[in-house]
């Protein structure tokens, strides 16, 4: 058995997000083209006397550390699976934006897992790992996978999605957080009365990203729950224009926000972008990344 195993897991931008009616569970069925992007979490594991999570990097005083975590709640459903005493510190290396809309909670969740496996010697399989992931968050599921994938049902449904090439990305971080769970109910809100339509998985899109084409992309993006963030957060709509003033390809909402998502050509339009969203005062920070990332993985073992 190791004495600490560490997993690398990616955050993740939704190329498109198109959202259908409420179900009567309250969830919404989606058609959910997931995108990973290399902005990283790193989730520790180590032998303890308990249940224990740590959290260190930016914005880790706003992950909470009690067993509502998502990586917690990972590593309570593989040792009850497995007849375990849930016996492990888990301590978070937070690079991902907290409350952002790229996953982070998600990616922990799928990172303690994989880590808990691993220090637990349980051999689950790649299945059984999914199907956990499944049962913790409808995002999950993706942040084990990686690279693209077209999440159908509330988001758990993966089906992998070719990608030919390297797209450049910026994201523009907020001050403070948004809820999904209101996002959600505001989208409900705004659409009370209109028919919402069957969500479906843009052909346009699925072909931009597997022929590797950013500009192709840029015209086919599109998140039905941007109209709900822009509500809660009207000041949004001023970063989305300050990196669309400059030179951004494409410009969108990340999920259920308020991380502000920038497709760009290159890596040097990447810099510009960001240093042009840093000065424009609207958002708190900007980081590059490139897409597609692996999923979530092993990256350091430690013998007893």
């Amino acid at each position: 058995m190791s004495a600490a195993v560490t997993v690398r897991v990616p955050a993740k931008v939704n190329a498109q997000l198109a959202v259908g009616a409420v179900r009567p569970d309250g969830f919404h069925d989606l058609a959910n083209v997931f995108l990973s992007v290399g902005l990283y979490d790193e989730v520790t594991a180590t032998p303890a006397d308990g249940l224990r999570i740590t959290c260190s990097g930016p914005d880790a005083a706003l992950v909470p550390l009690d067993r509502t975590n998502l990586a917690a709640r990972a590593a309570l459903a593989l040792a009850e699976r497995y007849g375990i005493s849930p016996d492990v510190h888990l301590h978070i290396a937070k690079d991902i934006p907290v409350a952002g809309g790229m996953a982070g909670g998600s990616a922990d969740g799928a990172a303690a897992l994989v880590a808990c496996d691993a220090l637990w010697s349980t051999g689950a399989s790649r299945e059984e790992l999914l199907e956990i992931c499944a049962e913790l968050g409808s995002d999950v599921p993706f942040s084990l996978v990686g690279g693209a994938a077209l999440g159908e049902g509330r988001g758990e449904l993966l089906t992998p999605v070719e990608v030919g090439g390297t797209f450049h990305w910026v994201f523009a971080v907020a001050d403070g957080g948004l809820s999904t769970p209101a996002v959600y109910a505001e989208f409900d809100r705004l659409a009370e009365g209109a028919e919402v339509p069957a969500p479906i998985a843009s052909p346009a899109l699925l072909d931009a990203l597997r022929a590797g084409d950013a500009a192709a992309l840029s015209g086919a993006l599109a998140n039905d729950l941007q109209p709900a963030a822009l509500s809660l957060r009207p000041s949004l709509a001023a970063t989305l224009a300050a990196g669309a003033d400059a030179g951004a390809l494409a410009t969108l909402v990340s999920g259920s926000g308020p991380t502000t998502a920038f497709l760009v050509a290159d890596e040097e339009s990447a810099h510009k972008v960001a240093q042009a969203l840093l000065n424009s005062g609207t958002c708190r920070t900007a980081r590059v990344a490139v897409a597609p990332a692996r999923g979530a993985e092993i990256v350091a073992t430690q013998a007893v």
